[in-house]
């Protein structure tokens, strides 16, 4: 098991990719930390992976809630060997309808919340660095292929992915004195409830029948479909073992072929 005693926490983790990357992690020996806004669907994911995971209520948009959530994993587990930075939003409009409301609310939760919920889970791993001299870290951001290039539709949720690669960069380079490496998976279109609601926004703004955006999108995936969930999970994997060790700072497109780069 390529994960066997490590302690992860992921954030948003309660359903979607977030819960198909606890649910490996837990097959590959992780002690699983759901922490997610919606602590009673937290709890019920740990709950249904067993094996010692629990679910804790986080609202990345406020920072003693960040700070209370560390301090809950490290009281319970001890430390905290992995962290996926997986809660985010979605929303889209035209250009000249984005309203600052729809704007902070992207960044707040894809971007700062981002940021500083790996600020507070790095420096208790700093911590343990210093303790371990063979300890080390990981730290995963989820991006998205929404991050690599513009669309028109979703200027506020490119931007505040774009902003979650150029994060990645940053930190990896700042914390990698420590022993704690950050990187990135990128998704493309990926099939979670989440997309439904996303089809529906593309339905009133393309004026097309329910179903049919997502339709094209799949059939445009040179894979041959949507992603699924479970698709990302090997990739968090290997991203949080010992066989990632020497990759830095590096944003793995998961998405069928969608972007190359």
């Amino acid at each position: 098991m390529k994960l066997k005693d490590r302690v992860a926490v992921i954030t948003g983790g309660a359903r979607g990719i977030g819960r198909a990357i606890a649910e490996r992690y837990a097959d590959e020996g992780a002690r699983v930390v759901v922490a997610d806004i919606l602590e009673a669907e937290a709890k019920a994911t740990a709950q249904a992976i067993g094996r010692g995971a629990f679910g804790l209520k986080v609202d990345v948009t406020d920072q003693a809630s960040i700070d209370a959530m560390v301090k809950a994993v490290v009281d319970e587990a001890g430390r905290i060997d992995i962290l996926v930075n997986n809660a985010a939003i979605f929303n889209m409009a035209p250009v000249l309808e984005v309203t600052r409301e729809d704007w902070d609310r992207n960044f707040d939760i894809n971007t700062k919340g981002l940021f500083f919920t790996l600020q507070a889970v790095a420096r208790r791993m700093v911590e343990q660095a210093a303790a371990d001299p063979a300890w080390r870290g990981k730290i995963i951001n989820m991006a998205s292929q929404a991050g690599r290039r513009g669309e028109s539709l979703v200027s506020a949720y490119c931007a505040s992915k774009a902003a979650v690669i150029s994060i990645t960069q940053s930190t990896a380079k700042g914390l990698i004195p420590h022993r704690i490496n950050v990187n990135g998976i990128a998704p493309g279109v990926v099939d979670t409830p989440m997309w439904d609601e996303v089809d529906r926004l593309f339905a009133k703004y393309e004026n097309l029948p329910i179903g049919e955006k997502k339709r094209q999108v799949g059939e445009a995936v040179p894979f041959g479909r949507m992603g699924v969930p479970e698709d990302h999970a090997g990739a968090a994997v290997f991203l949080a073992s010992s066989d990632a060790d020497y990759v830095l700072a590096q944003t793995l497109n998961v998405d069928g072929g969608n972007w190359m780069s």
